[in-house]
């Protein structure tokens, strides 16, 4: 880990968010486990209150940290898509949680592909990690459309270079069986 990044990995361990490149996207992200973070990152983006953030993960085991208990069916359908751009969504009902499922009762969790990222995870924790856009407009691919997005209202912005992945595809295991809901 260099320098930007240990420092990046500080920040968001004290709670700040940021633009930070993912596997896929850049994307405005802060700890999954804070919810001053969460909530900045739902305010930035002007996200609908209804609509939770995918999570990034680097284990399985880090599902476990948000009280979910995966079924065998379920452990053998994530190896299977793990890691990559999918977003696989899981039965969340616990209170707790509340201010990252928002009523939904269901997280979104993605392990990516990308060494680099997955190394960083393990250290900074589970991230949640929208598309750096405000709701409605398109991803910034480059730091300097997102700083046009949000200027100061992030603490930190990390460059990654262009940027021209495609969102990743949506999987619910709500009803136990894999349902596409965007490929």
């Amino acid at each position: 880990m260099n320098g930007a990044s240990s420092k990046v990995l500080t920040m968001l361990k004290k709670g700040a968010i940021g633009v930070f490149p993912t596997d896929t996207l850049y994307g405005v992200v802060g700890s999954a486990l804070s919810k001053k973070a969460v909530e900045r990152i739902f305010a930035v983006k002007g996200r609908s209150e209804g609509k939770p953030l995918i999570i990034l993960i680097s284990s399985l085991d880090d599902i476990k940290r948000f009280g979910i208990n995966l079924l065998p069916d379920h452990v053998t359908y994530l190896e299977s898509v793990w890691p990559g751009a999918f977003s696989i969504i899981l039965p969340c009902p616990h209170q707790k949680f509340a201010y990252l499922h928002r009523g939904t009762k269901s997280l979104a969790f993605r392990m990516p592909k990308k060494k680099s990222l997955c190394d960083f995870l393990k250290v900074s924790g589970p991230l949640t990690a929208p598309s750096a856009n405000p709701q409605g407009l398109k991803p910034a691919h480059t730091i300097a459309e997102a700083k046009k997005y949000f200027a100061d209202s992030v603490d930190f912005y990390f460059a990654g270079g262009r940027k021209t992945g495609k969102p990743s595809r949506v999987v619910s295991l709500l009803s136990g069986k894999p349902l596409i809901l965007r490929k």
